[in-house]
């Protein structure tokens, strides 16, 4: 690890999965152990653990504990048994394209295993999917910062997409670790990202313990900050893209990226291929997770909001292809997506102008 990138959220330990638990940062930093594959896909329920690279790991080394505990239940007959375990986990979050990815990965696996102990074959596919990640982030840094014209300038960033985020490194805020590294930027803004806060408890917590100049703002305060000229790039993640470029991300980030073109700030989307769903022709077909009311009328377990008053809460929006400026992936590069250069990318992998 550089001297930017200290955190792992996600992390294979003495035969358990070990979670930082994300919904007390940063009063408190807690690690939770699991062996059990229910609670696994309760942590990814209940956002002990988000962000879909992080989830999509997580979820592969779910399979690796549901494949000890069938087999040893089962016997030869583990891979019968194991398929309503791959469903729980797939119904933990459903917007997050890399918890599929991974699953099917981790199935394709399960495929080619005989009746014996899967557990040593398992752990090995989802140690890869979770080495290859992070391998996959730093490259993503690397050609997103040099995206980055200039030096010493500020971006904004919306939601967490750091370590905590993801297998480590980060995708948007691995090309911002990038880029403070090569002096491109030297400040980074963070949106709160309501009303999980995501920005203000995870994103600030994550640049402060790396030693990154950081700055919270209220969300509704970002449009103001772009028309002083005071960010040259928002840089966001994805949850899920699709085929012609539109981009499922935390609710907020159409938000900012209609800000970011009135304003001339320029708008870049940071993910892993394995987050592209080429099945989707659009945006319009990603499925929007829609939460709790409680998260919007409640903060930190007591109401603020009027007793009588409903609440509106999807997870996520989707950001149309002609507002993004470049989506980086550890493939290539695609400025001012289109289908087609979507295509390209996949088939390709190479920078897409």
């Amino acid at each position: 690890m550089n001297q930017h990138d200290t955190i792992r959220a996600v992390e294979w330990i003495d035969g358990q999965l070990r979670l930082i638990d994300q919904r007390l940062l940063p009063q408190e930093t807690r690690f939770n152990t699991y062996d059990d594959v229910t609670a696994v896909a309760g942590a990814i329920r209940d956002m002990v653990v988000r962000g879909a690279p992080a989830i999509g790991v997580t979820a592969a080394y779910g399979v690796v504990l549901a494949g000890r505990v069938r087999f040893a239940e089962a016997g030869a007959n583990w891979q019968a048994t194991i398929a309503q375990d791959l469903a729980t986990l797939a119904a933990s979050r459903p917007t997050a394209v890399n918890l599929f990815w991974a699953l099917d990965r981790m199935k394709t696996r399960i495929a080619q295993l005989d009746g014996g102990d899967p557990e040593a074959a398992l752990l090995a596919e989802a140690t890869a999917i979770h080495e290859e990640d992070v391998a996959a982030n730093y490259r993503m840094g690397e050609l997103g910062a040099a995206l980055i014209e200039g030096t010493g300038g500020a971006v904004l960033t919306h939601c967490n997409t750091g370590s905590l985020a993801t297998g480590g490194y980060g995708t948007a805020l691995g090309v911002i670790r990038s880029a403070f590294t090569s002096g491109r930027i030297a400040h980074v803004f963070a949106d709160e990202t309501r009303p999980w806060l995501q920005g203000a408890r995870l994103t600030a917590w994550e640049l402060v313990q790396d030693r990154v100049p950081v700055t919270l703002l209220a969300d509704g305060a970002a449009a103001y900050l772009m028309k002083q000229g005071r960010v040259s790039w928002v840089i966001v993640g994805a949850d899920r893209i699709a085929a012609n470029g539109d981009t499922a991300n935390k609710i907020g980030t159409y938000s900012a990226a209609v800000n970011a073109k009135h304003h001339g700030v320029k708008f870049m989307v940071v993910a892993p291929t394995s987050t592209i769903d080429m099945s989707l022709p659009t945006g319009a077909g990603i499925p929007i997770e829609q939460r709790a009311a409680d998260e919007v009328l409640a903060l930190a377990g007591k109401r603020v909001a009027a007793q009588g008053a409903e609440a509106w809460n999807p997870s996520f929006d989707v950001t149309p292809a002609e507002l993004i400026d470049a989506i980086v992936t550890e493939k290539g590069v695609v400025l001012n997506p289109t289908p087609e250069k979507m295509r390209a990318l996949q088939i390709n992998g190479v920078r897409v102008d």
